[in-house]
Order: C-alpha cells, then structure tokens, then sequence
C-alpha cells in the first residue's frame, strides 16, 4: 500500500532508510543546506525553496501557486511503489501541508475534511502552512475546501520538532 512519510530534518535518514523510501520531498528554507540521502535518485527528489511564511515577509520566499504545482506534479508522477518522505526543518507545517497536499491531489474522490481529521489523527502537532495549502487548493479546484477543512482541524499542538508519520494513501 502506498504511503507518504512525513519526517523533521533531523529523522530524514533514518526515516528514508527504515520505510525503504526512494522519492523525496524538502521544504526548507530557500538556501538551507540539505544532504540527500544516498537510497534517493537526484531526479526521484524535489526540492522546494520555501519559508514557513503564510504572508510577504523581507527576506523569505512565499509559498506561491508554483511551488504547489511543482508538489502536486512531482507526487502525481510518483510510482508509488514504496513510500514518498516528505520533510521540512521541524516537521510540523510545510512537510504536513505538503502530505495533504499529496493526499489530495492523489485522492480527488475522497473527502478534504476527511483527509485533514487524518492528517490530526496522525499527528497531533501538525499545523499544516494555511499558504501552501491555499495554493494547492486553487491548483486541484477544490473551491476553498482544502482551506477550510485545515482552518477546522486547528493548530496542533506545541511542539518543537514534529514526530514522524505516515498516512496510507488506501
């Protein structure tokens, strides 16, 4: 069954190595240093260059709408036989995004809201980027419902680092 990880930087390599994983998703801050690990093919890895940002910040990248077409291209070209790791620097909100993101893009006949009680029921610190969802949103014409079952779900809980999980794409 095909999965997509969701792992805090610091967990990228064991977590690539333990669930098999030979696709790869990073959002890190545009310039942060990230060492691929060896089981992922440089064209098996995207790469997107964005800050934890939900508004224009001096500085910073803005998830923008080709940022989630590039996610939303990227994981529609995944073979899905064997996980997808999608990570950011904690873990908590644009690698969460990005799942969700996958998530529906991949299961357009499911629910959102149901994805999104998913995605808590996984983690409990997960907040997902409101921006990059909202993006995505626009992209799969899911006419604000991204955006609205994310509102519902809330902020997850405080955490300084995310823990690792995965969500079954059954």
């Amino acid at each position: 069954m095909p999965r997509l990880t969701v792992c805090p930087l610091s967990r990228l390599p064991e977590t690539v190595a333990s669930c098999g994983a030979r696709h790869l998703v990073t959002l890190v801050t545009a310039g942060m240093p990230v060492t691929r690990p060896a089981a992922i093919a440089p064209d098996d890895h995207l790469l997107l260059g964005i800050s934890d940002i939900t508004a224009p910040l001096a500085g910073h990248v803005l998830p923008e709408r080709a940022h989630a077409e590039r996610l939303i291209a990227f994981v529609r070209a995944w073979n899905r036989a064997r996980p997808l790791v999608l990570h950011c620097y904690a873990g908590v909100s644009r690698s969460p995004a990005a799942a969700y993101i996958a998530a529906c893009a991949l299961l357009p006949e499911r629910d959102e809201a149901e994805l999104a009680r998913t995605l808590r029921a996984a983690s409990p610190s997960a907040t997902p980027n409101a921006r990059l969802v909202a993006m995505a949103d626009a992209v799969l014409g899911r006419d604000g419902r991204m955006v609205a079952a994310i509102a519902a779900i809330g902020r997850g809980a405080d955490a300084y680092e995310g823990e690792t999980f995965s969500l079954a794409l059954d």
